[in-house]
């Protein structure tokens, strides 16, 4: 039997799991399946998963206060109150287009939210990537398939996103003070000959990108000029997205799916759709608080 770096941090199925940031107020990692419509909350200290039901599917997470949080979802972004966990839309997103949902999204250093959409069936080019602050809303990206691995450098100085279906991460120069694009997106890793995807990532205090290998098993690591410096092998094949979680910022957390798994594919990755942690140490950085 094959040993990995890595143990089993929850237990709950999720056909897709995605989206994992940690609240360090409430030292609680959260996380989303979007096609069951559960937000699912694990307070770290004391090892219990909560799961709360959803009215529509949400992707993303974000932390506004200790009372709120924002939610990425499939009409728009989304206050919820922490205690009673009622919803309240504040920016729709693509709410006149049944077709299109929220996927990727992650706060960048100046407390901007970066929100990519897609197509429910992952229709060619019907997604976007924005930026949110302060209740403007800009497309940033348009013609996205997949939107995937947005994430920033520690200074807010770089962004990174990939189209999953074309396999190729890109690097943008930002605005540190505000998270807007300064110039045009260049390729940083191009995986476009391979059938596995580039899905989630998160960047640590290093610069270093952790990317979750979708189809390939594995956790990715790039430096910040794109070289792929570690691969981590993961007990399931479709894992879906890093965070860094705990106190410290010093724990890895990866989930994962079984979307678009065949019962045969399910019984050969009777893990799939389980949230895991890296066994070791690792020099990560608390999400920023989004402003709305």
């Amino acid at each position: 039997m094959q040993s990995f770096e890595v143990e089993l941090l929850d237990d709950t199925v999720c056909e897709l799991g995605e989206g994992p940031a940690y609240d360090a107020l409430s030292d609680t990692l959260f996380w989303l399946d979007i096609s069951g419509k559960r937000l699912l909350g694990r307070e770290i200290a004391g090892g219990i998963t909560h799961v709360h039901e959803l009215p529509c599917m949400a992707s993303a997470i974000a932390f506004i206060d200790e009372q709120r949080q924002l939610l990425a979802t499939e009409t728009g972004l989304m206050i919820r109150d922490r205690a009673s966990g009622q919803l309240e839309l504040i920016k729709p997103i693509e709410a006149d287009n049944p077709a299109t949902r929220s996927n990727d999204a992650r706060v960048h250093p100046s407390a901007a939210f970066w929100v990519g959409t897609m197509g429910k069936k992952a229709e060619r080019k019907a997604g976007s990537i924005y930026w949110y602050r302060r209740g403007e809303l800009r497309r940033l990206f348009p013609d996205i398939t997949v939107s995937n691995s947005i994430c920033f450098s520690p200074d807010g100085s770089l962004g990174y996103f990939v189209d999953s279906f074309k396999g190729i991460l890109f690097r943008v120069e930002c605005d540190p003070s505000n998270g807007l694009p300064t110039g045009e997106p260049t390729v940083l890793v191009d995986h476009s000959h391979l059938s596995t995807g580039i899905d989630g990532s998160v960047v640590d205090n290093d610069g270093n990108i952790w990317n979750a290998h979708w189809g390939g098993a594995s956790l990715d690591v790039y430096s910040p000029d794109g070289k792929q410096i570690e691969t981590i092998a993961l007990p399931v094949r479709q894992p879906t997205c890093p965070a860094f979680f705990g106190p410290n910022a010093d724990r890895l957390a990866i989930t994962s799916a079984w979307e678009n798994m065949s019962e045969a594919d399910r019984a050969d990755d009777p893990e799939a759709g389980k949230t895991f942690e890296l066994n070791r140490k690792v020099s990560g950085r608390h999400e920023p608080r989004v402003l709305i």
